[in-house]
């Protein structure tokens, strides 16, 4: 038996700046036609939803519309950003913010199994935060992996755990920083995900670093160009599928969306510090 996860992230759904809505409802014609297991967003679902709860509602009512099993994890843009990343944009994540995000698509960190699997999705933001819901999903964490009774584990999340290794000490806004990862690794007890699936860079890419498989889902929404990000992976439009074999096999592949208006970062000019 296959479990098909069809991974979308970055979608930056707005009602007052509708810049990527066509390119959503394009990428859920795809997905529609595709009939994956689950649609599996991880985060930046709305443009600014961290101070505007119209763009959550926009979002949601969006997703809706794909009539998909779904599935969501919140990014920077949807409730603030980690308390101990240097760049807030959107400003620092807080209750009052994470009481919206979750009134408008439920819980923040979640768990399921399939077939040889399990499935972890964690709030990046609160990693590293003084909330008491920090607290929670780490325990949240450590029964997951405590029960895990031989399946593999696929970890989802918003931002990468790191760029090339768990030994960077870099403190930026674009991965988990150090401090927080080395408590990610610890609640994981040794466990070892099989899958790390996450956003927030907005590009493809996959890696293996001891073992285990990075993937980076692109956004739905836009590219950057090559002069931006010149380091990282592919800059194009589309989702990802993650098939999850009940033997613990596993394959990742890229899934080009076709027929979008090809919007670059470029074509919203100031916009890209708050992307």
């Amino acid at each position: 038996m296959t479990f098909r996860i069809a991974q979308i992230s970055d979608t930056h759904l707005s009602d007052e700046k509708p810049y990527f809505v066509d390119s959503f409802g394009r990428v859920g014609e795809a997905l529609r036609a595709d009939r994956p297991d689950l649609v599996l967003n991880s985060g930046d679902i709305s443009l600014d939803g961290a101070s505007n709860d119209g763009d959550l509602a926009t979002a949601r009512a969006l997703h809706d519309g794909l009539d998909l099993p779904l599935r969501y994890l919140p990014g920077n843009h949807d409730l603030g950003d980690s308390q101990d990343s240097p760049s807030h944009g959107e400003g620092r994540i807080d209750g009052t913010r994470r009481a919206r995000y979750v009134a408008h698509f439920g819980a923040d960190w979640w768990t399921f199994d399939v077939p040889g699997w399990r499935v972890l999705g964690i709030d990046a933001q609160l990693l590293a935060s003084d909330l008491a819901a920090a607290g929670e999903q780490e325990a949240a964490i450590c029964e997951a992996v405590d029960g895990i009774d031989g399946r593999k584990l696929a970890l989802f999340l918003h931002k990468p755990l790191f760029d090339r290794d768990a030994s960077e000490g870099a403190i930026t806004g674009r991965f988990v920083n150090p401090v927080p990862r080395r408590a990610l690794l610890a609640a994981l007890a040794g466990v070892a995900p099989a899958l790390v699936a996450c956003g927030h860079v907005h590009q493809f890419r996959e890696s293996r670093v001891d073992g285990v498989h990075h993937v980076w889902a692109p956004s739905t929404a836009f590219v950057i160009p090559d002069a931006r990000q010149p380091r990282y992976g592919i800059k194009d439009v589309g989702y990802v599928e993650h098939r999850l074999e009940a033997d613990g096999r596993h394959e990742s592949r890229f899934v080009k969306v076709h027929g979008l208006p090809l919007l670059s970062i470029a074509d919203f000019p100031g916009a890209y510090g708050q992307l």
